[in-house]
């Protein structure tokens, strides 16, 4: 038995506890950078807080390389000591990226996965530290932040084990409100980062113990929300997803986040919309074509399910996607996937990174065919 355990230094849980960002931020020098959300009025206590020598940037949307690099022409001249996100999923993986930016020497496509030279970064970032608003991504504890690349139509991954978040205040409250297609999408999401990692071929017992104990509570409290604000249920999804998050940080992902980098840099479409749509039809792929070991953890991630949708094993895949729907998830079509572009994204995903934890090495033909399920 041999691995490793890489997480933030400091992980505060609770509901208030985001009180306690501006001076944990300060405690790493004056000058800082605070990255919000399209709605500016949500952090300005935090920015009051702060004092005129922190910058605030704006992340409307998923980051892209465009975004980025103007942002750092801006940020690097300013000399911050610290980044502070606080916002959903782009908006702490654009500041992740910024962090681990600014004291680069070089450009951007040198550490970029997959399209770039995907090097190591050649300075330590700044300290980050990172307070979601909504539960889903887990990217207030991961090592990687997603970028996109409209140009070649994929999402990838600045990558770094220091990239983790000094700080990572997880505050149920912020969550609160969230509307309900956001909560839907980004909650499968979470669900999903607890049962990938579970299933990955890099699963180890410390990603074993903090993800199968996940999936039950955080489907249950998503399923409660569907009928309205639920404090227990907002604490609950929170913590599976951030189990989540370490465990994918620790475990890698699969095949659902393959395919959701690849349709994500196509279509422009919500990456926990397309999470969401994957998971059965992938589940389902998985274990048809799982043997031994990894057709157990599937079957035990089924049973799970099942008893959550009160449904037979062998349908647990399914009744999740059509509880999903029914619910108001879009199917991958109403996302801007064509069956036309089925054989070349089932291309794409296979050489993607996340897509090399997959318990099973599926074929072109078998991702195709979650293609047409999940369409």
């Amino acid at each position: 038995m041999s691995f490793t355990i890489l997480q933030p230094s400091r992980i505060l849980f609770g509901r208030g506890l985001a009180a306690q960002a501006v001076g944990l931020a300060r405690g790493f020098g004056p000058r800082g950078v605070l990255v919000h959300g399209a709605n500016p009025a949500r952090v300005a206590a935090v920015l009051g807080a702060l004092g005129p020598d922190t910058l605030a940037l704006c992340c409307a949307r998923e980051p892209t390389l465009a975004m980025l690099e103007a942002a750092l022409s801006t940020v690097r001249p300013f000399h911050p000591d610290w980044v502070l996100a606080i916002g959903g999923g782009a908006v702490l993986d654009f500041g992740k990226a910024l962090a681990a930016m600014i004291p680069a020497p070089g450009e951007l496509m040198d550490h970029l996965e997959i399209v770039g030279k995907g090097l190591p970064l050649a300075a330590a970032p700044l300290p980050f530290l990172a307070l979601p608003t909504t539960a889903g991504t887990g990217a207030e504890v991961t090592k990687n932040a997603v970028i996109g690349l409209p140009d070649h139509g994929r999402k990838v991954s600045l990558r770094d084990d220091r990239m983790i978040a000094r700080v990572a205040i997880i505050d149920p409250a912020l969550t609160d409100g969230c509307p309900w297609p956001v909560t839907l999408a980004s909650g499968l999401d979470a669900v999903t980062q607890v049962i990938e990692p579970y299933v990955s071929v890099k699963a180890t017992p410390y990603t074993d113990a903090i993800s199968l104990p996940a999936i039950a509570p955080g489907l249950r409290a998503l399923m409660r929300l569907q009928y309205g604000e639920d404090t227990s249920a907002r604490d609950a999804l929170a913590w599976t997803s951030l189990c989540g998050g370490l465990a994918l940080a620790n475990a890698g992902l699969g095949v659902v986040h393959g395919f959701a980098s690849v349709i994500g840099g196509t279509t422009g479409a919500a990456h926990g919309a397309i999470c969401g749509a994957l998971l059965g039809p992938v589940l389902a792929m998985n274990r048809a074509r799982a043997t031994d070991q990894a057709r157990a953890r599937l079957e035990q991630v089924c049973a799970i399910l099942a008893e959550v949708l009160d449904c037979p094993n062998e349908q647990a895949p399914a009744a999740l996607s059509s509880w999903a729907h029914g619910a108001g998830l879009a199917r991958l079509s109403s996302l801007g996937v064509a069956a036309s572009d089925h054989a070349a994204l089932a291309t794409a995903a296979q050489s993607a990174s996340s897509s090399r934890g997959n318990p099973v090495a599926l074929s072109n033909l078998d991702l195709c065919t979650i293609l047409e399920q999940a369409g």
